[in-house]
């Protein structure tokens, strides 16, 4: 039987993907609520003719996108994006986001960065006052200096190697690099806070994303969506 998660993860995918626009070039971001996005996507691709092309953040959106049926394309094809759909991991009140639960942080953020419109769609769980309250904070970080990184890292709060299934070891993004996640009980300043640590010496990237966020579609538990947006 479907959750209310699931169902409010399919409601915003649904909304957001409603800004599609007959040629356009769509960023795909990854996770399970753009996984829904990308369904609806391919059906209305199928059912109202719509030509879109599309930009995957990730293998698995990439392969997702073409179960779908979606034409696929990079940044060297189409280096700029008309709108991008992305999930996060934790929104707060000024829309800045958590992400890289799924690993593609360092590819989801230069989609946002290309984007003329940046949409987020989530489930109202993610909503919280301040960033690293309820998730670890990802930095992807080239193999050879993850240990010193994740040194400096650990004044902020606890740091833990990035491990999955599949595989032992530490998870290898899919730019072979790893991750670190950071541990918190939240943060005052985000936009202070990624600043420094995209400082660091090894750092690739880090899962906060301040001032990109244009619109969120959070879906709530009543079957509704509400829209969320930077200016108001």
């Amino acid at each position: 039987m479907e959750s209310w998660v699931e169902r409010a993860r399919r409601n915003a995918a649904r909304e957001a993907v409603k800004l599609v626009e007959n040629r356009f070039t769509v960023g795909l971001g990854s996770g399970r609520t753009v996984s829904q996005a990308i369904i609806e996507l391919g059906r209305r691709v199928r059912e109202e003719g719509l030509q879109v092309q599309c930009v995957p953040s990730s293998y698995q959106a990439m392969l997702e996108a073409l179960e779908a049926g979606l034409k696929l394309v990079d940044l060297y094809s189409s280096p700029q994006v008309d709108l991008t759909i992305d999930g996060a991991d934790e929104v707060d009140r000024r829309l800045n986001l958590t992400k890289g639960g799924g690993a593609a942080l360092t590819r989801e953020k230069i989609l946002a960065s290309v984007s003329k419109r940046y949409v987020i769609i989530v489930d109202e769980e993610k909503l919280v006052e301040r960033l690293g309250s309820r998730s670890p904070i990802p930095v992807e970080v080239i193999p050879f200096a993850a240990p010193a990184v994740k040194r400096r890292l650990e004044g902020y709060g606890r740091v833990e190697y990035r491990t999955g299934s599949g595989k032992l070891g530490p998870v290898v993004t899919d730019n072979g690099n790893f991750l670190l996640d950071l541990y918190l009980d939240g943060l005052d300043s985000p936009e202070g806070f990624e600043a420094e640590v995209k400082r660091i010496p090894g750092v690739v990237e880090v899962g906060v994303f301040t001032g990109l966020a244009d619109e969120v579609y959070v879906g709530l538990k009543d079957g509704n969506v509400k829209k969320l947006t930077r200016h108001g």
